[in-house]
């Protein structure tokens, strides 16, 4: 049973982004995926119903049912990708009560890092309760082609004690186009295929047992 909460309390960071495609290629893996949507905006799952109508899109929004709820939709699947809101809130705190691993979006420039002190603070609460769960690693997401991590970012994150992926997602206009074009980027042609090549390489990062578990069954 896996959990994995898409969590930052700022909005604009990329969230959906990486809820839809992740829930996409995990489902591409083989496995059975739910994306619960609990941002009030509800765009991840009316963009996952078309990008990949075999994943399960539920929306939870709010705490209790998130609290009583996931548990269950990730027991029925072998994994549970929640979409969380752009705001520090109940909401936040019960997906990360309720989480394995959380993936926290980040936009790469150094006021953006330090940012994340404070949004992170409802991750540590929950680390505190659960004894170090849920798991958390930094994705950085919107950076220019030519972004270098600067030791300054580094140090950034370590302070706040949290992993870097190594792989960052570059600011692209075809991940803006994608939700309008109801796809997920490898789904959407030759120009796509830098962005859909870097899509996979962070999702293999991030999961490598969820690739493997494909190649043991092909």
């Amino acid at each position: 049973m896996t959990v994995i909460t898409i969590a930052n309390s700022k909005g604009g960071v990329g969230k959906s982004t990486v809820a839809v495609h992740l829930a996409a290629w995990l489902h591409e893996q083989g496995h059975r995926v739910t994306l619960a949507d609990c941002d009030t905006q509800q765009s991840s799952s009316e963009w996952i119903r078309e990008a990949a109508p075999e994943v399960r899109a539920v929306r939870l929004n709010n705490p209790d049912h998130i609290l009583n709820e996931l548990p269950a939709l990730a027991a029925e699947t072998d994994y549970a990708i929640a979409d969380g809101p752009g705001s520090q809130t109940e909401t936040s705190r019960a997906l990360l009560l309720r989480a394995d691993l959380a993936i926290v979006p980040c936009k790469a420039s150094m006021l953006e890092v330090r940012a994340l002190a404070k949004a992170t603070e409802v991750l540590r609460q929950a680390q505190d309760i659960r004894g170090g769960v849920p798991e958390a690693v930094i994705v950085l997401c919107m950076v220019g082609k030519r972004y270098r991590l600067t030791k300054d970012m580094q140090d950034a994150a370590a302070a706040l004690q949290l992993p870097l992926a190594d792989t960052a997602m570059t600011l692209r206009q075809i991940y803006a186009d994608a939700p309008g074009q109801g796809a997920v980027v490898w789904q959407m042609g030759a120009r796509a295929r830098t962005a859909a090549d870097e899509v996979h390489r962070l999702f293999a990062e991030l999961l490598p047992e969820a690739q493997r578990r494909k190649m043991k069954s092909a």
